[in-house]
This record gives structure tokens, sequence and C-alpha cells, in this order.
């Protein structure tokens, strides 16, 4: 399905059980809905799940320029209500948990439970600064996305990824559309969650994974766990994209604190 919102065209889909709780699962900068493809199994048979490509991403399109983080929050109560969801849980992974702060703290009787997976309230805005301008900017072969590919690639897996899912990650990567890479980059450049946080008022469940240099606990997870008012925490042997290196561990994770 696909929902038109000011400045994209939204593409969802809307699986699983029928009148069952729902579950909102958003992706990472780089990826799509598929991010999540491994873990569905574990789900479909408890809940209403919901996934989205953001815009940019995947088969959801967006006109140039900087999106915001509460463009990309808006962007999911768009989808939710056109998917005729009241209030539902939320699980996001990297910008995708960003999205869902954000959510939780614009829309708080919408979302029921929160589980940011591998992300951050706060990243190196220079950092990114410099990555949006090679996305933009870099004139080789491949276009854009090859600029930041292996950057990118060395964050998202570990080396104990096979070595086809690591083709299948960078291959979608670098055929993804640069400016909405970009446009979603701006988003994690400017978004202001770390002094805000603490207003998020549904239970928490914060995921770390011990091989994520990205945001690992360290520096990252652990002030989201300090600063939600009571935030519970699990670590998944992982790296970034834990749904990729431990779908069964997240999944259990996601059921447990989400049924409880």
């Amino acid at each position: 399905m696909f929902t038109s919102v000011p400045g994209a065209r939204l593409y969802w889909k809307l699986e699983g059980r029928d009148g069952a709780p729902a579950l909102v699962l958003l992706n990472s900068i780089g990826t799509d809905m598929d991010l999540w493809d491994a873990v569905l199994p574990h789900l479909r048979d408890r809940f209403a799940l919901l996934r989205i490509d953001t815009r940019g991403h995947g088969a959801s399109t967006a006109e140039p320029g900087d999106f915001s983080m509460a463009t990309l929050a808006d962007d999911v109560l768009a989808v939710a209500d056109a998917a005729g969801l009241g209030s539902f849980a939320l699980a996001g992974v990297s910008l995708g948990g960003m999205i869902g702060m954000e959510l939780a703290l614009r829309a708080p009787t919408r979302v029921t439970k929160l589980v940011p997976v591998c992300t951050s309230a706060t990243m190196d805005s220079a950092s990114w600064n410099d990555r949006i301008a090679k996305v933009r900017g870099a004139k080789v072969q491949g276009g854009g996305m090859a600029a930041i590919a292996d950057l990118a690639m060395g964050r998202f897996l570990s080396d104990r990824a096979e070595p086809a899912l690591y083709e299948t990650v960078r291959r979608q990567l670098l055929t993804m559309d640069a400016q909405g890479y970009a446009g979603c980059g701006a988003a994690i450049r400017d978004m202001a969650l770390a002094d805000r946080i603490a207003g998020i008022a549904c239970p928490t469940l914060v995921v770390t994974g011990t091989r994520d240099t990205s945001t690992p606990l360290e520096g990252h997870g652990e002030h989201l766990v300090s600063r939600i008012p009571g935030a519970a925490h699990v670590a998944l042997e992982a790296a970034h994209l834990a749904p990729l290196e431990a779908p069964e561990a997240l999944a259990a994770a996601l059921v447990s604190f989400l049924e409880s």
C-alpha cells in the first residue's frame, strides 16, 4: 500500500493477525522494511505488524532536501491512520528508534510501548554532515551511495555475518536513493532528543548490540536507559543491524516485553 504525505509517497505493509495488538516496525537509514524479514515469522501469530519504508528508502519516494525527525514521526502517524491503527507498540532500528522516540514524545497517546534498537538520542553532527556531503556530491561510479558504502557496511554488520547476507545488504545500500539517504541523514544530524527523552512516558525496552560500533551501550544505549523513566535493557550478540544478526533473540526480547 502507498500513502501520500507532503513531499513523499510512503510504502507500507500490514500483516500478521487481525485484531491482535499492533506493532510498528521501522528500518534503519540505508535499509528498508526487509530488514525485519527474519524476525517476522516469530511475530506474525502474535501481532498485527505494520512495516513502513522510511521516506526516501525502499519503495517510499521523497522530494530532495533535508528531512526532520518530526517529519519522519508524522509520516508514521499518517501511515498508522491509513492502516486503521489507533495505538500501537513500536520497535525501530537506529534511525527507526530515533523516529520512535520522537513519536513517543509527540504523540504519547498513540505509542503504547517503545523498543529502540541499536540507536541513540545524539550522534556526532560533524561526521553526519560529512557523510551527507559525500552522498550528495560524489561523482563516482555507482553514484553517491558508493562514497559511503564501505563506512556504512563496516558498522551495519560484524565479521560473523554470512558473506551472502553482507553482499545483499551492500547491494541494497548501493542502489538506494542517495537523496533519500541524505535527507534522513540530516534528520539524524539535527535531531534534538537527548534533552527530551526523560519525557517519554510509555514502557521502554532499550536493545543494544554487543558488536555494535555505531551506537554501543557505552555512550549511547546507556544514556537511553538512564534517562528514559523506567527503561529496561537487553543486550544481544549482534552488530548495528540486530534483526539480521540476531533475529530469534530480538524476537524473543520483543515478545517478552510486549506481552508482559
